[in-house]
């Protein structure tokens, strides 16, 4: 099956600016659950990450609507790249929860997509019915993010396909052990055409300027955690450097109070294109009936 393609304007500070996501409906022959699951990437990724999980949840009978992140994928650069940050997204997500016309959604979000989901579900009325973070939490160790930073917002130009498989498969290395399949659509969706053979990354680099002007040191949002109430799911890659094992318990012990899964052979993050993660998440959002 193939997702519909779909957008909406957004609004920053330097003008309008298109969303793209990718919406897909409950398969033919499922029962409708009449639910709506938003699926949100981490930093430099975008909302084709999701394909195989989407794809499953719409053969349950799910709604699954899955955005490129303003600056990602399909959708608008920003003009001013003061805008990226989670102000500009938590706008975003907002508006595009109010484009689908409906009453709540079921929200999961990988690293940065989870920390949005975070701050959304913290929020007074918030359209959030239940959370499910991958692999990431409200403690971010300042050593996570000086790695990511000596990563996001660089611009390498890859002669062949080939060339931009292998940089995937090391700088994602922590998605887990993907089969040579997975590790070629991961790129495919990784990667954009720039002409002449030649492939570039599918993101604005300037997502990274916030990384080049601040002073990295951790973040702590425990009370933003604290202050979410619906039904949440952890799932933590067994050696993630950026959801640490005691932050993830800990989430088990306050706030919403998560059930929490480890996933094997993963690092940050479990990819979610392996039928035992996707099996996770669609029994979890299964049991959480209306």
């Amino acid at each position: 099956m193939k997702p519909n393609l779909q957008s909406f304007l957004g609004l920053s500070t330097s003008g309008f600016h298109k969303v793209v996501y990718r919406e897909w409906l409950p398969e033919a022959g499922a029962a409708d659950k009449g639910r709506t699951v938003v699926c949100v990437h981490g930093l430099t990724r975008n909302g084709r990450d999701f394909d195989a999980l989407a794809a499953d949840l719409a053969g349950q009978g799910f709604s699954v609507i899955c955005p490129d992140v303003v600056g990602r994928g399909e959708s608008d650069r920003l003009l001013n790249p003061q805008g990226y940050g989670y102000p500009q997204y938590l706008a975003d997500m907002a508006m595009l929860i109010a484009r689908l016309d409906v009453a709540v959604v079921d929200w999961v979000g990988t690293s940065m997509g989870a920390l949005i989901g975070m701050m959304l579900a913290a929020q007074p009325q918030t359209p959030i019915r239940t959370l499910v973070l991958n692999d990431a939490g409200p403690l971010i160790p300042k050593a996570a993010l000086e790695r990511i930073a000596t990563y996001v917002g660089a611009e390498p130009v890859f002669d062949d396909f080939a060339a931009a498989k292998r940089f995937a498969r090391a700088t994602y290395a922590g998605f887990g052990k993907l089969n040579d399949e997975e590790w070629r659509k991961l790129t495919e969706v990784t990667v954009v055409e720039t002409g002449g053979g030649r492939y570039g990354l599918n993101y604005d680099p300037r997502i990274a300027d916030a990384f080049k002007q601040a002073e990295l040191n951790d973040v702590i949002l425990w009370p933003v955690w604290d202050a979410i109430t619906c039904p949440s799911l952890v799932l933590r890659g067994v050696d993630s450097d950026l959801l640490l094992e005691e932050t993830a318990r800990e989430m088990t012990e306050r706030g919403p109070k998560a059930d929490l899964e480890t996933i094997p052979d993963c690092a940050h993050a479990p990819a979610l294109m392996d039928v035992a993660q996707i099996g996770i998440i669609r029994d979890w959002l299964n049991a959480r009936t209306v």
